[in-house]
């Protein structure tokens, strides 16, 4: 590998929903990060590797900065800040046609107080295909009006428009120097906790009216067989024994159709036959469960 060679964090920030997981799976070319409609989904710090000629970027996709109210959210929001600290570049993300919300000016003043002054922070905003091009062009100046931006684009996520151009930028200005992951690599999550994340969307988009954060998905068991195929047994962990028929369904009905969808997406994302079974659990403490949040690569003691 020549000294040619580049590596860097960018950590991806913005209000929930601003397309971030978007963003990030685009980039990545494949899907790492779980998207709904639903706010606040992304928990952990999935981090999605996309290669750019000789630059590797890993993305720190973190959860939705917004006002925390209970010890799960206080634990996302500080690993969202952490990601930030931590990253080479600060990517911002702003929904365009939502503009400089109170949420945006919280996140910028945060900016100011928690990240060096040094730090590299881009502006993309996103969804422009939503607004007019001169509402865009007052937007623009008013957020770098309220922060010092080092550059700004303008992107649609989710149509790509704009995204190649933020790419090539964030290639040349990581640092240089030797690649972090194997070039084929492109997310450093565990399988285990990609599938987890992959049934837990599923069950997200079907029950967002009744259980918008209630439940959590784990993969107990993982058994790579000798006829190529895989079996995999996941526990869905509810809160409440009525929440536990819900997911249920009458008959069953509805967790075998979340079962079936989650299973042909991860035999997808694997490229091998899947075979998945799911319990659901009542545990009506999860949220407050040291094991639980470490599942979900988030600490803990930040929820206090």
């Amino acid at each position: 590998m020549t000294s040619e060679t580049r590596a860097g964090f960018v950590a991806l920030i913005g209000e929930p929903n601003a397309g971030k997981s978007t963003l990030l799976n685009r980039m990545v070319g494949a899907k790492v990060s779980i998207v709904t409609h639903k706010v606040q989904t992304t928990r952990a710090r999935i981090r999605g590797v996309c290669m750019e000629g000789q630059s590797q970027i890993v993305f720190v996709d973190t959860p939705g900065l917004f006002r925390p109210r209970r010890r799960l959210d206080r634990a996302m929001v500080a690993a969202a800040w952490g990601g930030a600290a931590d990253a080479d570049i600060i990517v911002l993300l702003v929904e365009a046609h939502r503009g400089l919300t109170e949420g945006v000016q919280a996140i910028i003043d945060n900016l100011k107080d928690k990240i060096p002054s040094a730090a590299t922070v881009a502006l993309a905003v996103n969804k422009i295909d939503k607004v007019k091009a001169e509402t865009l062009l007052a937007l623009t100046a008013k957020l770098n009006e309220a922060f010092a931006f080092s550059k700004t684009f303008l992107i649609s996520a989710e149509r790509g428009y704009g995204v190649d151009d933020l790419r090539e930028w964030l290639a040349a200005e990581i640092p240089a120097g030797p690649w972090f992951y194997p070039e084929d690599q492109i997310a450093d999550l565990p399988m285990r906790m990609i599938a987890a994340e992959m049934t837990r969307e599923k069950l997200t988009l079907r029950l967002h009216e009744e259980l918008p954060y209630q439940l959590t998905v784990e993969t107990e068991k993982w058994e790579d067989r000798p006829d190529g195929s895989t079996r995999i047994d996941q526990v869905v962990y509810v809160a409440r024994d009525g929440h536990k028929g819900i997911v249920l369904g009458a008959k069953g009905e509805t967790i075998k159709a979340i079962g079936q969808q989650a299973r042909a997406e991860i035999a997808t994302f694997l490229d091998r036959p899947v075979h998945l079974f799911l319990t659901v659990k009542v545990r009506p403490n999860w949220l407050e469960e040291a094991e639980r949040y470490s599942e979900m690569g988030l600490d803990f003691k930040d929820g206090d």
